[in-house]
Parts: C-alpha cells; sequence; structure tokens
C-alpha cells in the first residue's frame, strides 16, 4: 500500500534548482564581498596568488553552477552543461573545526561536492 502511494507521486526533472539556485546566490555573495581583491582582506595569512584564487572560485562556482544548469536544458550540449557544473572544492585545514564550528561552510562544502560529483544528473 505505501509502496503504491509513493510510485504515484510524480518526479519532478527541475528540483536540482533547488540546490542550485540558493548556492549560486551564496557563491556570489562571497566573492563580491571580496572583490576587487586586496589579499589584506583575507582572514588568515594568504599570498596574493591564493586569496585571487578563492575570489575567483567562488565567482567561478556561481557562474558554473548557474550556466551549467542553463547548458543542461539544451538538447545538444548536455555533456559540456554537465562538465561545467562540475567544479573541484578544497580540502580544509581541519575537518573536526569545520564540522563543528563551521555550519556555513559545510553546507557550502557539501552542496559544492554534490554537484561535483553529481553534475547535471539529476
Amino acid at each position: 500500500m505505501f509502496k503504491n502511494f509513493v510510485n504515484k507521486i510524480p518526479e519532478f526533472c527541475m528540483t536540482h534548482w533547488l540546490l542550485r539556485i540558493p548556492l549560486i546566490v551564496v557563491f556570489l555573495q562571497q566573492g563580491m564581498d571580496k572583490w576587487p581583491i586586496d589579499v589584506n582582506d583575507s582572514p588568515v595569512e594568504l599570498t596574493l596568488l591564493v586569496w585571487s584564487v578563492v575570489v575567483l572560485g567562488e565567482l567561478g562556482a556561481a557562474v558554473g553552477l548557474l550556466v551549467g544548469g542553463i547548458i543542461a536544458l539544451q538538447k545538444y550540449f548536455k555533456e559540456l552543461g554537465d562538465m561545467i557544473t562540475r567544479f573541484r572544492t578544497g580540502e580544509p585545514e581541519s575537518f573536526t573545526d569545520v564540522i563543528l564550528y563551521d555550519h556555513f561552510h559545510v553546507l557550502l562544502w557539501v552542496g559544492g561536492m554534490y554537484f561535483a560529483l553529481r553534475g547535471n544528473r539529476t
């Protein structure tokens, strides 16, 4: 009986946007807060190169999630959209400290990993 009820619930092919849109907004906010790039704005001591990669990575992740999702809607460019959606996430310095005290970045990391591993395959 329960299985029949569950089977009657329709699948929604666009639900990935429920994850994609908030991640795009947050990555854009984080990247734009650090723009223009100034190494003195870094909360920890980083080189200009590393800080630039952080800022551009956040902005690039937002653009990649948006463009990858839009391209995935096209009939002939699904694979390209899938590859654009996948982006590399960084490894935290102390996993325990991040899990216990930095919930915001945990959510960003998990959301990023979801799209990095799944791409546009929903």
